[in-house]
Formats: structure tokens, sequence, C-alpha cells
């Protein structure tokens, strides 16, 4: 699905977390991507560097103090950066400014990126091999379920008219999940925007050595040139934007919420709103201010399933018996893709440990409440908005 937020040439892996309990699940991730046989050629090593400039004195309450704090009581390593010019002896590459005198941040090398399409394409390859059998296209797309007066789902509805009938049901369709299925408030789809720029061979070779940067206070990212397309690849982290359905799109799944276009495209829309573009070349000229201004190869919107504390969702659903609701990613589930499968299967069985279990269970408390959505911290920049009519015209 050229919408899916895996189609894509790049995600961080890392293990930085200020919530213990996903510090020691990526740590495992990240084990596992640097050091197996099967993510070679998938995963590359990179310096992961966190910053702020938000203006809070020793980084106050922040979620970078919270996260060295983490990293530090597992004795994980880290080094601080105090100053902008202490990460420009570290990173000479980055000629910005970075940050004003209230900057702060740590870096690990201990951290890297995945080619998102390859591990998925593996993933894709490994699954045919298992025995496992893909309906894509109409007949494949979820447009809802027909259950019986238990509120047990005897079949799926698809957009060919047809039904697929099953006696166990997992929906882990990202964005998407939110219309498929009631989540009662506790998912939200949101679109982050990210863009590409085409370097030359010598840029290539000038930018090699760049890491991986968030600064934290803008939401802005990057990663390091990927060498099969020469694209330096930057996207924000941010609240994002929300997309109502179409009118038909209501009518067909009797949902209301914000969802990506059910139609996908072939390819992903080279679109992103004009204020989210603004955003990411501010945030490029804070590290590369020589590239600020070139045009980008390409834009597009990624699509993230957010739920209100930024916790994953591992449990089945309160209205269908036999329904297993595998998602709630929040913008930071790939990282976690060679170890995710164990935790799903440990939630199909209902044997995940008391503190997982509740973490990840399907909350309803959240029904009819605004500004529930305020993620586990890590996002910066402006509120979430809805897309005009204009912009989802685009999509």
């Amino acid at each position: 699905v050229p919408d899916g937020s895996s189609v894509d040439i790049s995600r961080v892996i890392r293990f930085n977390y200020a919530d213990e309990v996903y510090l020691d699940i990526a740590y495992d991730a990240y084990h596992e991507w640097s050091q197996s046989p099967k993510y070679k050629g998938i995963f590359e090593p990179s310096p992961f560097v966190l910053t702020s400039d938000d203006g809070l004195e020793d980084c106050g309450q922040s979620y970078i103090q919270k996260t060295t704090a983490a990293l530090t009581k597992k004795q994980l390593p880290w080094t601080r950066l105090p100053s902008v010019d202490a990460v420009k002896r570290l990173y000479p590459v980055l000629t910005g400014r970075l940050g004003g005198p209230q900057y702060c941040g740590h870096h690990n090398h201990q951290a890297g990126w995945a080619d998102a399409s390859k591990a998925i394409t593996h993933l894709r390859d490994n699954c045919i091999e298992l025995g496992v059998s893909f309906i894509c296209g109409r007949l494949g797309t979820v447009v809802g379920f027909d259950t019986d007066s238990n509120g047990i789902i005897q079949c799926v509805r698809n957009l060919a008219g047809s039904t697929i009938k099953g006696d166990h049901f997992v929906l882990a369709a990202g964005a998407w999940s939110s219309s498929i299925a009631p989540t009662y408030n506790s998912t939200l789809s949101t679109a982050q925007v990210i863009a590409y720029m085409r370097l030359t061979d010598s840029e290539m070779v000038e930018y090699k050595n760049l890491p991986i940067v968030i600064n934290f206070s803008i939401g802005w990212f990057n990663f390091p040139p990927h060498p099969d397309t020469k694209m330096l690849k930057m996207a924000i982290h941010g609240y994002g934007y929300t997309r109502a359905p179409s009118t038909s799109e209501r009518a067909l799944m009797r949902s209301d919420v914000s969802s990506p276009p059910l139609h996908p495209p072939r390819e992903r829309p080279d679109f992103v709103p004009v204020d989210g573009e603004s955003r990411l070349r501010e945030g490029l000229r804070e590290i590369l201010p020589e590239l600020a201004d070139r045009p980008f190869e390409k834009v597009a919107l990624c699509w993230y399933t957010d739920t209100p504390t930024g916790d994953f969702i591992m449990d089945y659903h309160p209205d269908y018996r036999n329904l297993f609701l595998a998602g709630g990613g929040s913008g930071h589930a790939f990282k976690f893709l060679p170890v995710l499968g164990k935790y799903t299967i440990l939630g199909l069985k209902r044997q995940l440990s008391p503190k997982l279990a509740s973490k990840w269970s399907f909350k309803t408390e959240y029904k009819g409440r605004q500004g529930v959505f305020e993620g586990d911290g890590s996002r910066g920049g402006p509120a979430k908005r809805e897309l005009s009519s204009e912009e989802r015209a685009k999509l």
C-alpha cells in the first residue's frame, strides 16, 4: 500500500526511550537489527543525536532528560552534548546553527536506520514461504464485518462486495484500522510530512557521515544519505494533520473518523501542505543551510496511528469477541519489527505480562473526550490541524 508508513526507504532504529518498557523492547529489537544475518543489507548503523532548544533550564522535565535517566538506569550508553560547539566537534558535517544558548542533547552510536521497503519485502517473502496467502486490491480491502447475535464475527466484507469467512480475525491495518472497527477515541490517524532531496555523487561522499538528528523542539529529523536512491530524507515527528473521510467513504465504512484515502493510489502523491513544507525547510536550514533552498525531489505524507499516550494496542476488541487488535504504532512501532510478532502472539494467547497487558489494553474511557491525544512527550511543533478540502483533493 503506497500510503502505508512502512513503504519507504528508511526508518530510525534506536532504543533511546524515556519509557523503560519500550527501552527494553527496543534494545532487544536493536540487537536483532544489528546482529541477525537476516537484516544484513537492510539495517545500517548510524549515530543518533537527540537535541532540544526549548528553553528549559538543564532540559527540565523534558523528554531528553527522562530518556537519559532511563538509559543511565539500564546502564546503556549515551553521551551528553552540552552545546552546539560540542556537536560540531563530533559532527563537522553539520554546518547550521543547530540551536541557541539553551541547546541541550545527547548522542548514541548504538543506533541506525533500516530500509523499510526491503524489510517489509523480506517479511512478506518469509510469510509466503510459510504458507500465508495475501488477498490484495478490492478483494483485500475490508470495509466491515458481519457478526452473529453474540458479537462474534462470521466474515469480513470487502470493497468488491464479497465476504471472507473465518474463525479468528486480527486487525493490523495501521492508519486504516480506526475506520474499520470503532476504537472509542483510543486511536487517531494523523499524517506527517516527509521530503526527499536528490544528492550528487560528490554530495553522497560529502554527507556520508551525516548522523540521524532529531530536534525534539520542532519535531524535525533526518536520515543519512540513502545509498541506493541517493536521497537525503527528512521528516516531521509532530502532531500532524487529520483527514475527514469523503461522503462516499462515510457511507461505505459507516465511520466519520480521520483516515487515509480508502482507495490508495499506485504511488504516494507528491504533496504536503504548504506549512508542512515550510517546517521541513526550516529544520533543514538548522543543520544544513547550504541545502535548505534546493527543490525537493519529492514530498509525501506518512500516516501514523496515534494513541492518547503513545502506547501500542494489543488486545481483543470489546465489541467483537474474536477480533484482536494489533496497532496504535504512534509513529514509533517500525523499529520493533524483529520482535513485534512475539508480542502479538502473546497477546493473541492472552499471555502478555500483567504490565504489558495493562499498558497495551484497548481503552474505552477516551470516548467523547476532547484533547486526549497528548502522546508520550516526544512530539514537537504546532498543534495538529484538519486538512482543507483543497488539500484533501490532492491525496
